[in-house]
């Protein structure tokens, strides 16, 4: 199991954008099962939507892609510094909206790795009930240059 502080020594992302809380299972090089526990206080749903709160489908995408780079990087420590990029996203299906106090089960299973490209199965689900789900892929290269 990783906790937050575990997952900010593999991936860049901290706070607003880190959108995984914590890591439940990992197989290296193969699969990997997350958590994210979703606030009211979370900053997007001042904007999305006023009364009627829900993340945004991207959002959880993106912590979904998050915690596919905490897979490779804890599967590959040596690489860790580089950029984790989407390179594709395909096939996926918004099943239910996610809604303040929801906590999301993050999946990822590698379907094919060659050459720091990746392409996984991916999902989120709520309380057994799938939430998103479809593949991703990703490639790994050099971190760009800060401005």
């Amino acid at each position: 199991m990783l906790d937050t502080i575990a997952i900010q020594k593999l991936i860049p992302h901290r706070y607003p954008f880190l959108l995984v809380d914590r890591i439940l299972e990992i197989e290296d090089g193969k699969r990997i099962v997350g958590t994210k526990n979703v606030t009211t206080n979370e900053p997007f749903f001042q904007g999305h939507f006023p009364g009627r709160p829900l993340m945004p489908g991207v959002l959880v995408v993106e912590a979904l892609a998050q915690t596919a780079g905490v897979l490779f990087f804890h599967s590959k420590p040596e690489m860790v510094g580089r950029a984790f990029f989407f390179t594709g996203i395909d096939g996926v299906r918004f099943r239910r909206p996610i809604v303040p106090g929801d906590t999301i089960r993050l999946e990822i299973n590698i379907l094919a790795m060659k050459r720091g490209f990746f392409k996984m199965s991916a999902s989120a689900s709520v309380d057994g009930v799938m939430a998103v789900e479809g593949e991703l892929s990703a490639m790994v290269m050099e971190a760009p240059e800060p401005a």
